[in-house]
């Protein structure tokens, strides 16, 4: 094996010296469940808001716990400001609902032939008593919507994202031990994947590998997504059609993550196989120090505005830039984690929200050289009363990046 840990051994023998390692992993409890229902009613009673629409997908999982993708037919909840939830599917699927049911409710049927959107409306005239607004669920497909408006006064209805994000941006501490201990296996993925390189080896060999290691360490599903890039492909940020095989003194950049428990982890490296040039050296450099001044932004009395802009002024210092200009940084600072790789909070110019203990964000202020390299660090923080803790610890040099 290489001085540094990139190289010198092979994917068989990686992948049988992996052990399982996800049987502390507890998922969220009922209890939780009921919190976050609690906390969504007190902030519709402080918003005059009398029914909240959760559609199938994270939202509705993240309130109720109930697992259901989205599709063509409508499923969802409506959860009331006094704490009722009321399920509303198609009356085939009653039985379904009934045994992914986590928080007890009312279930609502609909036959194929029958308008869902008119039961909802009818739903909201029987249950949903008093004055006030109904938010719908921003990820509701617009077909939804649409039914909903013709079959309640448009006026009455608003847009969900005010109790949901203020609900979901806020991870308790059973979120951050999830999402921790998966960012942990990934981290160890990466270390595995970069002792398998050698000269040659295709982005695809990586990717399966990577694949089936997060698969070794526990996680059933394997990769929840990852990008494997070499020499001049990593200056395209989310990949290439054709990816290149590894040539000597490449820049690899793997970014990668896992799912359990319907959370996700994401952890971008970025280094050289071989000797780096002066200029990718320091542009490595850079990036690390930008990664940091974003870190050391990350107060609570600061924004998701003064945390991006943190980093963008220290890549401006070096003569990047500036703003979106190339080399430089092309895109936001970073992006909230949980349910959703990306979510609410977006660590983005003119994003003037304050940061609050329980905010999860990805620090990656990613440095791009148009068409010859670009270079990714990628941690997520959780923000405490204490300041800002990583969940894995960053990347140590371009030629050591796991700090062996």
């Amino acid at each position: 094996m290489s001085k540094f840990g990139i190289g010198g051994s092979t994917i068989q023998d990686e992948l049988n010296a992996i052990q399982p390692t996800v049987q502390h992993i507890q998922p969220i409890q009922n209890t939780e469940y009921e919190a976050r229902i609690k906390k969504a009613c007190d902030l519709m009673q402080a918003q005059n808001v009398k029914a909240l629409y959760l559609n199938a997908g994270t939202n509705l999982f993240y309130f109720t716990g109930m697992q259901w993708h989205p599709s063509e037919r409508m499923v969802g909840a409506i959860l009331l400001s006094n704490g009722d939830v009321h399920y509303i599917a198609p009356h085939f699927e009653k039985g379904t609902i009934k045994d992914f049911m986590v928080i007890e409710g009312a279930i609502h049927c609909w036959e194929e032939h029958e308008s869902p959107f008119k039961l909802f409306a009818s739903i909201i005239e029987t249950e949903a008593t008093g004055a006030g607004s109904i938010l719908i669920d921003e990820s509701t497909p617009f077909f939804i919507y649409e039914g909903i408006s013709d079959a309640i006064s448009p006026e009455t209805l608003g847009n969900g994202k005010s109790i949901i994000s203020a609900c979901r941006m806020v991870k308790s501490e059973a979120e951050i031990s999830i999402i921790k201990s998966l960012m942990e296996i990934t981290l160890e993925v990466q270390k595995a994947a970069a002792r398998i390189l050698k000269v040659g080896i295709t982005a695809k060999e990586v990717t399966d590998f990577i694949h089936e290691a997060h698969k070794r360490f526990g996680v059933a599903s394997g990769s929840y997504f990852c990008i494997v890039l070499f020499g001049k492909d990593t200056s395209f940020p989310h990949g290439v059609k054709n990816p290149k095989p590894l040539e000597e003194n490449d820049i690899v950049l793997v970014d990668t993550g896992c799912s359990m428990h319907n959370y996700i982890s994401d952890i971008t490296r970025t280094y050289s196989f071989g000797t780096p040039t002066d200029y990718q050296r320091r542009i490595w450099d850079v990036e690390k120090e930008a990664q940091f001044a974003a870190f050391d932004a990350s107060q609570i009395e600061n924004t998701c505005h003064d945390v991006d802009t943190a980093a963008r002024q220290n890549i401006e210092s070096h003569g990047l830039g500036p703003d979106y200009n190339l080399p430089g940084l092309p895109h936001r600072t970073g992006h909230g984690i949980g349910l959703n790789i990306h979510e609410y909070p977006y660590i983005v110019k003119e994003n003037n929200t304050p940061l609050q203990s329980g905010f999860c964000y990805s620090i990656e202020p990613m440095l791009v050289v148009p068409d010859d390299f670009g270079i990714r660090l990628e941690d997520h923080v959780y923000i405490t009363k204490d300041g800002p803790k990583w969940f894995t610890q960053p990347a140590h040099s371009i030629e050591n990046p796991f700090g062996y």
